[in-house]
């Protein structure tokens, strides 16, 4: 009976120290959303606040967008968060974390698709076709191997963007008609007929869900993100990351 009432009172005090933990983590949450909510009215909403490397610290997520914060909210920081031993950004890390997209989960059946050498590695690229950096990349894409690109027509600068996808998307051969474009300036002939263009649609509620805001915007086979062009020797380098991961 006494070993038996110990392990009761042992698991009791242990729950009742979870508890205690849980509630003070509660209201260090709620002071510094007090304090900020107070003292800086315009500021945007906070979705996430948890504990960050560094003790006293706390890790604000706005959005995709990381912020931290003294233990009452009376200081904000904004910059990047470096653990030295390692060398390690932090702060870049999480944002990873948060904007990685789960690359089996793309439909590729809506991408124009072309490759080089094996095409054993594989990157997806959101693109507008009047998107000047989309056009570079695409060039510079050319001294990447053994590389799949996947590319969702993604038109969202206005104009004739949306005209030019789908002319493009709907031609006999999308994937040429895409190249002669963006490599060459050869403007693709207007779709004539019937054609099902609904995977433009698709590709631009695609965006919208992972926040894609801007052309070209990368994704890796491990998930990883990148708004933006990037040199090949960089694509390069992030190919072989992904490959290991």
């Amino acid at each position: 009976m006494h070993k038996t009432f110990r392990r009761t009172v042992m698991a009791a005090l242990a729950v009742s120290a979870v508890c205690l933990t849980i509630s003070a983590a509660f209201a260090q949450e709620a002071l510094i959303r007090k304090n900020i909510a107070e003292r800086l009215p315009d500021f945007p909403k906070i979705d996430e606040i948890t504990k960050s490397a560094i003790p006293g610290i706390y890790e604000l997520r706005i959005g995709t967008e990381i912020l931290y914060s003294d233990e009452r909210g009376e200081h904000i920081i904004q910059g990047e968060l470096i653990e030295t031993k390692s060398r390690t950004n932090l702060t870049q890390a999480r944002i990873d974390k948060l904007t990685a997209i789960d690359f089996a989960s793309l439909p590729l059946q809506d991408a124009i698709v072309w490759k080089q050498g094996t095409g054993a590695r594989k990157l997806v690229v959101f693109a507008d076709p009047n998107c000047g950096y989309c056009k570079h990349f695409e060039r510079e894409l050319q001294k990447v191997k053994d590389v799949t690109v996947y590319t969702f027509l993604y038109p969202i600068l206005g104009g004739d963007s949306p005209e030019k996808a789908r002319n493009i998307w709907c031609a006999k051969d999308n994937t040429r008609a895409w190249r002669d474009w963006m490599l060459d300036g050869t403007s693709p002939g207007r779709a004539m007929g019937q054609c099902d263009a609904a995977a433009l649609g698709r590709n631009v509620n695609l965006g919208r869900k992972h926040k894609v805001s801007g052309t070209p915007a990368l994704v890796f086979e491990d998930g990883k993100r990148i708004p933006g062009a990037l040199p090949p020797e960089q694509v390069e380098k992030q190919l072989v990351a992904s490959a290991k991961k």
